[in-house]
């Protein structure tokens, strides 16, 4: 793609008239499932038809978005949707889940697929990976610098990076803090952004620490192009067709070298203002805002004004005619416009003149009132006998159904016909061997765990990459995998050369986080892992990363334990059934922006005075869920899976040695302070 696209949002119909009317060349919309905007009015399936053709007709692209996690017992729905979406010729489609992406290519070999943000890319790896899933391009995890998204763009893949909107403070498909809370998911696009509630680094203070300032790369979009960027995507599925106007004209502007109006933009919807801290390679306590009712007073004031931005029909191009007038035939108009298009038709026949007959004068008038149409009068041509007379109103009609008729042809020109193929569902069942007790695997967050860990009945014990190169590290080595860090913008070369030496030294196994790692682990030989951060969650998604050569994986855990028991296997599968989860992956630390590193107390409070620990990491940290997930008393409720996985932050040898005879003996009661998780609520 040579010239950057402006990409917009539209959860309506009013917000894609916007969008296009305003310049954009792209449209992202979502139906009314699958959609990681839920809470939009989005678009039903005869309503998706008319928004592909109201852009198709204007030059402009539909993308549709199905990017939220997928449960079995909607796979048929989903292929029935994908076919659709096929069928009105949308121009991509943009994917989250491993099984939807398998299920895309599978159906529609030649649709373009783009990976969603919500599949964590953000290293060149990941970006190969997508390419051999079958993607043309990326939506790139909105925490990355410059320099970082360049490495992205130096992969060959188109690259499509936010530039406007929201920030969440999650790392985009890693955020389970709004489904732990109130089981609304973030990955089934019903978040219901607990982010933007009171969250305090300081106890007993209403402070709102986990809520970022909107982004805006508006002023840096000729730096973006250069480095490479495909798309520049805004924000926004959720907000007013006015905001959507705002953020095209000014990225239009930006981009045509003109000066933008910030401060309508601040104005029309922002938190405290923006933040470019990311881009800039700058987090810290400047990237924090709230929606202020300043901020809310000064979008009311320039509403009316940037909604006539979009009451006009833009122009896309020149439109000419040609008009034949003879004795005793039809008139007959040829409309052709400057892509070679031409549309013809017929009228009434004309009259001998008793006045003032017909002439090119008049036909040049009447044709070239095109008024809220989307072409420009390019002249009149051809050739009207003298003496004959055709009304203003016959002229009228030639020209409304001749621009009509073009419309059609324009239309159709830009929808994209694509191959269907099939494939064969249900998937059927994996042959199991049946286990006495499923079996147990360990995560560990340190190395000095180790020291008095009885290991003897443990399969496998996973460390971050870094701890096996401390000195706590006395380990055997067949039981361990190594994890390399869930986030790992602009380190991604030093952690591949970690683990060549890991590999040298006897380490074998890769626990899998995201797709970077699973390339990685691929390239180097490894025994592939795949962790929760994958979001496997339907028998799809378990097939596609047996094809990536992941051997087992650790399910989601946002799933019921009825949708775990209704899975066709493919790779064996286990569940984490101890430990508390975390609610987020942060690029920025919400206590350092308060306190510093040294001074950080490590915790996060709510308003119901709930504490949630936050677990460092060189680069991001992890916030985890204020309840210790625990179900040793349930093991006999616990679907078939091959094996638990225990998770341990800052626990001694012996609790850890404890809570493992629990998962092996089984518990009478559970501790009066835990959760069960989501494996009997499940999410919406």
């Amino acid at each position: 793609m040579l010239k950057p696209e402006i990409l917009a949002p539209a959860g309506s119909f009013e917000a894609l008239e916007a969008a296009v009317k305003c310049g954009a060349d792209a449209v992202y919309v979502g139906g009314k499932e699958f959609s990681a905007r839920r809470n939009a009015a989005n678009f039903d399936n005869d309503e998706l038809e008319a928004a592909a053709d109201f852009c198709h007709m204007r030059d402009a692209k539909l993308y549709l978005a199905v990017n939220t996690i997928v449960f079995d017992d909607e796979t048929e729905k989903l292929s029935k949707f994908l076919l659709h979406a096929a069928k009105i010729g949308v121009d991509a489609l943009i994917i989250q889940d491993f099984g939807t992406a398998l299920l895309a290519r599978s159906l529609l070999p030649d649709m373009p697929l783009h990976a969603s943000t919500q599949m964590t890319i953000h290293t060149p790896k990941g970006a190969e990976l997508a390419r051999e899933m079958g993607f043309c391009r990326i939506v790139a995890a909105r925490e990355l610098s410059k320099g970082q998204l360049k490495e992205l763009c130096d992969t060959g893949i188109e690259v499509e990076a936010f530039v406007h909107g929201a920030l969440c403070m999650s790392v985009s498909g890693q955020c389970y803090m709004s489904a732990l809370i109130g089981t609304r998911s973030a990955n089934r696009g019903l978040c219901a952004q607990a982010c933007r509630l009171p969250f305090s680094a300081a106890e007993g203070k209403e402070r709102y620490d986990l809520s970022l300032k909107d982004l805006s790369l508006v002023p840096y979009l000729s730096e973006l192009a250069e480095i490479g960027v495909s798309s520049f995507k805004i924000e926004g599925r959720m907000k007013r067709p006015e905001y959507v106007a705002a953020a095209v004209s000014a990225c239009r502007a930006s981009l045509d070298g003109k000066a933008v109006d910030m401060e309508t933009l601040r104005a029309v919807f922002s938190r405290s203002g923006f933040t470019d801290g990311y881009f800039k390679g700058k987090t810290g306590e400047g990237m924090f805002g709230t929606r202020e009712k300043e901020d809310v007073v000064s979008g009311n004031r320039v509403l009316p004004e940037l909604k006539e931005l979009y009451k006009k029909e833009i122009k896309k191009g020149k439109i000419r005619f040609e008009i034949n007038i003879k004795s005793g035939e039809p008139a007959r108009l040829c409309a052709f416009d400057e892509k070679g298009n031409t549309a013809t038709v017929l009228g009434e026949i004309p009259e001998a003149a008793i006045n003032r007959p017909s002439d090119m004068e008049q036909a040049e008038r009447q044709l070239s009132k095109l008024g809220d149409t989307i072409y420009e009068f390019d002249g009149v041509f051809g050739e009207i006998e003298p003496g004959l007379l055709l009304s203003a109103s016959a002229f009228n009609d030639l020209r409304r159904r001749a621009v009509e008729e073009l419309n059609k042809i324009r239309t159709a020109n830009n929808t994209p016909v694509y191959t269907v193929g099939n494939i064969a569902l249900p998937l059927p069942k994996r042959p199991k061997e049946k286990k006495e007790k499923p079996d147990l695997r360990l995560e560990l967050f340190s190395a000095k765990a180790l020291g008095g860990l009885d290991l003897s009945d443990v399969q496998m014990a996973i460390l971050p990459l870094e701890e096996f190169f401390s000195e706590d590290f006395k380990g055997e080595s067949e039981i361990f995998a190594a994890a390399p860090p869930r986030f790992m913008a602009g380190r991604e070369a030093e952690i591949y050369k970690k683990l060549e030496i890991l590999k040298e030294k006897g380490i074998s196994k890769l626990y899998c986080q995201n797709p970077a790692h699973i390339k990685m682990g691929a390239e180097l030989g490894l025994s592939l892992h795949g962790g929760f951060g994958l979001n496997a969650a339907n028998s799809l998604a378990l097939r596609e990363l047996s094809r990536l050569s992941v051997l087992d994986a650790v399910l989601s855990f946002e799933m019921k334990f009825s949708e775990i028991s209704r899975l066709s296997e493919a790779i064996p599968v286990g569940i984490i059934a101890y430990g508390k989860l975390p609610a987020m992956l942060a690029k920025n630390c919400p206590d350092k922006a308060l306190y510093g590193c040294r001074n950080c107390p490590r915790k996060l409070f709510d308003k119901t005075k709930r504490s949630f620990d936050i677990v460092c990491n060189p680069d991001y940290v992890e916030i985890l869920n204020s309840e210790t997930l625990f179900l040793a008393d349930k093991l006999n409720e616990i679907p078939d899976v091959d094996f638990l996985q225990l998770k341990f932050y800052h626990e001694s040898a012996d609790e850890i040695n404890r809570i493992c005879r629990l998962y092996r003996n089984g518990a009478e009661s559970a501790p009066p302070k835990m959760t069960r998780g989501l494996y009997y609520r499940g999410i919406r």
